[in-house]
């Protein structure tokens, strides 16, 4: 992340058709998640197709304060982990990045105790630990929660962590995570039932089994474990980030143009491609990766209902919306996943869309056009979501919040900028005063 992307904000002037092709960076969420998995190996792991994101840099700022020695070169990260100094995670680092929470698995297994305080990250809804939690202690840990530190250690004296039956009450993506690779060096079978089966999990596993793991059923509700008592060095590289696909997909669909996409992985956006398609718009696959967007003759209104994968995933919801605001009819989205995710529906109604919010369920009647005008974006997705409705309204729209933005989607405005769109970064001074004098956030206009 920009020194700067804190203080700055995204100006756009919309209206303008895009062309040309995108390069897709390596999986947001696959990234951070292998970045805690390397924390298994007592070796050295190279990790390629790394994006360059703000929460892979704190993820990183995690990993050294652990101990372990990173080396960036472009897309690709060496991580040493044959020494891990410290069973302690910092404070100030965990509680930005929800997702360093999960190494506690890894440093568990290996060192049979750690530290790591409660997790951080968007505003978009409750996501408790309580999950991560009883799958350990299944697996022989003591685990205790006080004054905002999860403290967890193996008894015994051989500090090993043994295998267990694990039931999740939900498919969560960071328990089946975090319970997989504390699995990986556990004294036996570890079965994880209901488990999630987002493309990031098998990413996961297919990274612990390079390193000499025995996973198998990632992609499954019933993953089964077999631990070993080491993990060797590996290279490897990250899947395609299939929310950054379909953010391009979508902001191809939205000001109508033909884009190019790769590379992708078409069978972890079915779900995408399928609503894009209910839409209107065209999607051609060309090859195993690569996706093409054409212009639609028209945008017609659908209804979307978020679910776990391989349900239409939560991360596209917003995206979506900017999407329907401009198609013919009414559409109804109902965000199943979390709580509190359609705050952007308010942001968009400053743009001119008419947008309806009660409780977790969005009614979008279309609009002819939307307008420019000074938004903030609310969180990580939120903010693509603004993005997409900036490139499509007439005039100029500015964008406050970027910090979310660079949270997960690797140099958003400047892979914008070679498609053809009007989009410049400026500092926060420098821009218009109608940022901080006109802009009124009122919950009260998108409810009913």
């Amino acid at each position: 992340m920009s020194p700067e992307a804190d203080s700055s904000v995204l100006q756009i002037w919309g209206g303008h058709s895009l062309q040309g092709h995108v390069r897709i960076s390596g999986a947001k969420n696959s990234a951070l998640v292998i970045m805690a998995g390397a924390l298994l190996c007592s070796g050295d792991c190279r990790i390629r197709n790394v994006p360059l994101l703000a929460d892979v840099e704190r993820m990183g700022q995690v990993l050294s304060a652990l101990g372990l020695s990173l080396t960036r070169q472009g897309d690709m990260l060496d991580i040493n982990a044959i020494d891990i100094s410290t069973s302690k995670a910092p404070y100030e680092l965990v509680t930005q990045l929800r997702a360093s929470f999960f190494a506690i698995g890894p440093i568990l297994a290996r060192l049979g105790v750690a530290q790591m305080p409660l997790p951080g990250g968007c505003a978009i809804g409750a996501r408790p630990v309580d999950l991560h939690v009883r799958g350990l202690q299944a697996m022989g840990a003591e685990v205790q929660i006080e004054h905002g530190i999860c403290n967890a250690y193996v008894p015994g004296s051989n500090k090993r962590l043994q295998g267990a039956k694990i039931y999740l009450d939900t498919p969560s993506v960071g328990a089946t995570e975090t319970l997989m690779m504390a699995a990986t060096l556990a004294d036996g079978e570890t079965i994880i039932e209901n488990a999630a089966r987002e493309p990031e999990v098998v990413d996961l596993a297919n990274f612990c089994n390079s390193m000499g793991a025995k996973i198998q059923g990632a992609g499954t509700s019933t993953i089964t474990i077999v631990g070993v008592e080491k993990l060797h060095s590996t290279d490897y590289t990250i899947i395609p980030d299939r929310i950054e696909t379909g953010t391009f997909l979508v902001a191809g669909a939205i000001t109508r143009s033909e884009l190019l996409l790769s590379p992708v992985a078409p069978d972890h956006l079915i779900p995408v491609i399928a609503k894009l398609r209910d839409i209107g718009v065209p999607i051609i696959e060309e090859g195993s990766d690569c996706l093409r967007v054409l212009p639609a003759e028209k945008l017609r209104a659908t209804d979307i209902d978020t679910l776990p994968h391989p349900g239409f995933p939560t991360d596209m919801q917003a995206p979506f919306m900017a999407l329907l605001t401009l198609a013919e009819g009414d559409s109804i989205i109902n965000e199943s996943v979390f709580e509190n995710r359609l705050r952007h529906a308010s942001e968009l109604n400053r743009l001119g869309a008419d947008i309806r919010v009660k409780g977790n369920t969005a009614f979008v009647r279309g609009v002819p056009m939307l307008s420019g005008a000074p938004v903030i974006g609310t969180d990580l997705r939120a903010s693509a979501a603004l993005v997409i409705a900036g490139l499509a309204a007439e005039g100029k729209t500015t964008i406050q919040g970027l910090k979310h933005l660079d949270r997960g989607y690797d140099r958003l405005d400047m892979k914008l900028q070679q498609l053809g769109a009007k989009i410049i970064r400026v500092n926060e001074a420098s821009a218009d005063a109608e940022l901080h004098s006109n802009h009124q956030i009122s919950s009260a206009s998108a409810s009913i």
